[in-house]
């Protein structure tokens, strides 16, 4: 089986080596290069590679971005990005986009071969310490997410919300956290008027669309 591959990179010379490398190895063939993101989501779109070997740091347009317009046009291919640096920041963002994972340029020809055989033959690339490090980061961006949608209740009116969001009354409410019917009125009030809402029925919309429940174990 033959892999295809596109060769991505905004320096000549470098597109070059990477052609010749991966062109001498079996069962690869690199179907033509690219070196800009632009041109790089054209001829991904234009060949349908199985994988493409990109730079992640490009001049204008990053590699990030150009991945990420190539998984969400051809999401069946793997896209492995190159870069100098292994900045969990870059990797955070290039795993987003939907790359496979990443090959440091300083790693050597080896390397980056067996990561396109791994990715092609439908294996992970990244191992499990890195991915627990991107997972993490995913989190933390989801209850960054989920602060802001709250950001203007109180700890009591995010319990209210919650228990409005699983269809309790407000007299069950009020039983539930021991308080009366109309200082729970109050509160239905106070979070209608903060989040913009109009009615109990948008109030529990909201709450599941912003993962409160997720929102309050972790918080409270």
């Amino acid at each position: 089986m033959t892999h295809r591959i596109l060769v991505v990179d905004d320096h000549e010379v470098v597109r070059l080596g990477l052609r010749t490398l991966l062109s001498h190895q079996a069962g690869f063939s690199v179907v033509d290069e690219a070196g800009s993101a632009a041109e790089a989501v054209e001829k991904a779109l234009l060949h349908r590679p199985d994988v493409v070997v990109m730079d992640i740091r490009m001049s204008g347009t990053s590699g990030i971005a150009a991945c990420k317009e190539i998984k969400a046009q051809l999401p069946e291919v793997e896209v492995i990005m190159l870069t100098s640096y292994a900045e969990d920041e870059m990797l955070f963002e290039a795993i987003s986009a939907g790359a496979a994972g990443y090959v440091l340029k300083q790693g050597g020809g080896e390397e980056l071969v067996r990561a396109i055989r791994r990715v092609a033959e439908g294996d992970a690339l990244l191992d499990p310490a890195v991915t627990q490090r991107v997972l993490e980061r995913v989190r933390q961006a989801t209850l960054q997410e989920q602060a802001a949608a709250f950001k203007d209740l109180t700890d009591q009116e995010l319990r209210v919300l919650g228990l409005v969001s699983r269809g309790y009354t407000n007299k069950e409410i009020a039983k539930e956290l021991f308080l009366g019917e109309g200082t729970v009125r109050n509160y239905v009030s106070s979070i209608l008027s903060k989040l913009d809402l109009t009615n109990r029925a948008e109030a529990a919309a909201y709450a599941v669309r912003h993962g409160l429940q997720k929102f309050l174990d972790d918080l409270l």
